[in-house]
């Protein structure tokens, strides 16, 4: 893993969850991880770069992203903002406190699928964001404990039944997607294997037994990606890690990770991270910090 900034949350073991609201003029804390999960909510910032992972986008005025791995890698960065009012909400909680027997029950199963997601980190739209908006808002200066603890559970509710966006990739991130038929995972674990090198639809349809035609409907059917899109998105993800953990150059990266050509790797990467390899990797080596 990178060697970044691991945080130390104030959460303490009597709280369900520590929540901050705070407004500042910028952000200035370095990419970092930690093993609490996070919900986080940002407003009247646009302009900022929010990184997850390998995920880089531009944010606009409200922006609300939940993390829920240990691993992952995250930063707000100040960007093109030029706002000097930034308002941040922040909401910690433990892995464990929605586990056990409970969270097995069927009405917290679209909770439980949310926090699955969010190993990857997950970002909300704008109408699910101006939905719950009033309990964020709310819920720091909530004076009864217990009636804000149920207001949160509410607030994860709805936001584990909308169409929220996964960011980062399965292959950055180290992280499996949700479980899978048998199939779907075999060809995933193939395809992570031997990423590097010509992948055909043919060859793979045969691993599984199909036809090339019923394998391309299959696929695209379980996992919402043609074949191509995917092996695309498992090549980048790997690459971007390489950026960001090696000091190989860009043009090794490029080769190892199945590319054959740098130019169309550099075109590729910026059409789907917004930036390019040499400025993802720039990002990163602003916001580390080594310890």
């Amino acid at each position: 893993m990178s060697d970044v900034l691991e945080e130390i949350t104030p959460l303490s073991e009597k709280d369900c969850f520590h929540i901050v609201d705070r407004h500042k003029a910028k952000f200035t804390y370095p990419l970092h991880q930690h093993r609490e999960y996070e919900l986080n909510f940002v407003e009247n910032a646009p302009g900022v770069k929010r990184i997850v992972g390998d995920s880089v986008e531009e944010i606009g005025d409200y922006d609300l992203v939940l993390i829920c791995s240990e691993n992952l890698e995250h930063v707000w960065d100040n960007g093109r903002c030029v706002s000097q009012d930034i308002r941040e909400v922040t909401i910690q909680f433990s892995p464990e406190l929605l586990s056990g027997s409970l969270m097995a029950k069927n009405q917290f199963s679209s909770i439980v699928k949310m926090f699955r997601d969010a190993d990857h980190g997950i970002s909300f739209p704008l109408h699910t964001v101006m939905k719950v908006y009033g309990v964020i808002d709310g819920l720091a200066s909530e004076s009864q404990s217990f009636v804000r603890f149920l207001k949160f559970l509410w607030l994860l509710y709805v936001l584990s039944v909308s169409d929220y966006k996964i960011l980062s990739s399965s292959s950055f991130s180290h992280a499996e997607r949700n479980p899978e038929s048998r199939r779907v995972k075999k060809v995933k674990q193939y395809i992570n294997d031997h990423y590097t090198e010509q992948l055909r639809l043919e060859d793979l349809a045969r691993l599984v037994g199909m036809t090339p035609t019923s394998f391309s409907r299959f696929f695209r059917l379980r996992t919402g990606k043609t074949l191509s899109d995917y092996v695309l998105d498992i090549r980048l993800g790997f690459a971007a890690r390489m950026l960001v953990d090696s000091t190989k150059n860009i043009s090794e990266i490029c080769f190892e990770c199945g590319f054959n050509n740098l130019s169309n790797f550099n075109r590729i990467f910026k059409s789907r991270r917004g930036v390019t390899p040499k400025e993802f990797r720039s990002m990163f080596k602003k916001n580390k910090v080594i310890v």
